[in-house]
């Protein structure tokens, strides 16, 4: 299965977010991290927000932190909600299907369950499971006395 690049963008950010849970994530940071785009990062961390799986504040000290501790998001949660409205094949996604062998096709049975079984599979598995490494933090220097 292949994922689109907003869902894999998405995922990209949460595994940053999950290195630092309580930590605000401005998405001009995660944009520069991750060479992406600013809008199109902000257009994930909205999806993101909207679905529950992060938390979002304006302004100064403000950013996206995740809802939920990392070990309670569940990587199949996340793929799910970002792929929404992006079906395997065609036939899986829409009651207008153009394909010549609708009426006799014994693939499509297959294919959803496939699907089913990949999200199955990421169900096992948590943002905490994944998270990257923390980036250390800058030290600050104790001038004086």
């Amino acid at each position: 299965m292949r994922l689109t690049s907003f869902t894999d963008f998405g995922l990209r950010a949460l595994m940053r977010m999950a290195s630092d849970p309580g930590r605000a994530f401005s998405t001009a940071e995660l944009a520069e991290e991750f060479s992406l785009s600013r809008n199109h990062l902000t257009k994930i961390i909205a999806a993101l927000a909207q679905g529950g799986i992060v938390t979002t504040r304006r302004g100064g000290g403000g950013g996206a932190t995740l809802a939920c501790p990392p070990a309670e998001i569940r990587l199949g949660q996340v793929v799910r909600l970002l792929e929404t409205g992006q079906p395997l094949v065609e036939c899986l996604g829409s009651d207008v299907v153009t394909c010549t062998v609708a009426g006799c096709c014994r693939l499509k049975a297959r294919l959803r369950f496939a699907e089913e079984a990949f999200l199955a599979d990421l169900d096992r598995s948590t943002l905490a499971d994944v998270a990257l490494p923390a980036v250390p933090r800058p030290v600050p220097l104790n001038v004086g006395g």
